[in-house]
């Protein structure tokens, strides 16, 4: 490491800790300028921005990993540049090339290296890169000027003292309209959910589980993550919905569970009403990997998969594959992993 930073690796949360360097790029008169490393960690930006008024932005999330060898490595870059890339279409911005994307990621990783945690502590840095509209615009039309940022931090592993089930109950609220934002990672998807959530935790469950806005029989998203259930004979089953954040670590999952547990796999409607069907339960996304769910709290009842204190077996193996690619020790399939040179 370039840099000692006084960090206590083992006792890190999810909270904002300010990094030496981040990079930015603005997109004026057509197209993006070339991008910079700065010190500066405020942005000043005009007070008709489209971003404040009419939601115009859209974000990330990815991870840095220190691997037993010491070297970095990026987690399936590409999959969040091209997820970040139909978030701005679908909110009219535009597109920020694959290559400048990785390339900001790789850039703000090597001027903060010395805040990428070491290997066995169970932290790792985490990447915001978001895009905003920005410029003098008081109509609703996209905005004349934008801002690409990546910004990263160090963050604890998601469970403090191990992986453990949590148990959610459903919401009354919806995640997205049925044709509206739920495939695109916009702010205002994460706006709509602090109430629900807040209503969750006060009657003592994790999260809740959203159910689809239009018939509400199916599960699509659980809080902020993708939904999984493993049947009784043994097969991958996740949710699909064109209102359904495609999660990379989902998709990642189904990858594993067929081509590293030789498990069946499908993605396909998940009725409400058709719990009995799974025998494991969880939630998977960037912060915790995956969440087991230990039970699910539908019309006064609570129905409990394998258990509400210890992680099933098939959900474990899944996790420990899937982290130990992201931090090296497992082998990755071809593309998935980019080193930090």
């Amino acid at each position: 490491m370039s840099k000692n930073v006084n960090i206590d690796w083992n006792n890190l949360g999810f909270s904002y800790i300010k990094t030496d360097f981040r990079y930015i790029s603005t997109w004026k008169n057509g197209q993006w300028d070339e991008g910079k490393l700065v010190e500066d960690n405020m942005i000043s930006i005009s007070e008709a921005s489209t971003a404040l008024h009419y939601g115009q932005q859209c974000f990330e999330g990815l991870k840095a990993y220190r691997t037993k060898e010491g070297k970095i490595q990026l987690f399936r870059p590409d999959q969040n540049s091209k997820r970040m890339n139909n978030s701005c279409k679908r909110v009219l911005m535009p597109e920020i090339s694959e290559e400048k994307f990785i390339d900001a990621c790789i850039k703000v990783v090597k001027a903060n290296e010395h805040y990428v945690p070491p290997y066995g502590t169970g932290a790792t840095l985490y990447l915001r890169p978001f895009v905003i509209g920005v410029g003098n615009n008081i109509g609703v039309k996209p905005a004349p000027e934008y801002i690409f940022c990546v910004f990263c931090l160090p963050v604890g592993p998601y469970f403090k003292g191990g992986m453990c089930p949590v148990n959610f109950t459903i919401a009354d609220y919806d995640r997205a309209a049925p044709y509206g934002t739920g495939a695109a990672k916009v702010g205002g998807n994460y706006a709509g959910s602090m109430l629900p959530h807040k209503l969750a935790t006060k009657t003592g469950f994790a999260d809740c589980i959203y159910l689809d806005p239009a018939t509400h029989t199916k599960i699509e998203e659980v809080g902020a993550a993708n939904f999984f259930g493993i049947t009784k004979d043994d097969k991958f089953v996740t949710p699909k919905s064109p209102s359904i954040l495609p999660s990379i670590t989902k998709y990642s999952l189904l990858h594993i569970a067929k081509e590293y547990l030789n498990m069946e796999t499908e993605e396909r409607d998940v009725l409400i009403d058709n719990l009995d069907e799974f025998k494991e339960a969880g939630a998977c996304g960037t912060a915790a990997v995956i969440t087991p769910i230990g039970g699910i709290e539908y019309k006064g009842k609570l129905h409990v998969f394998h258990s509400e204190t210890e992680v099933a077996p098939i959900t474990k193996k899944l996790y420990n594959t899937l982290y130990g690619i992201q931090l090296g020790d497992v082998e990755a399939p071809e593309g998935w992993i980019v080193e930090v040179k």
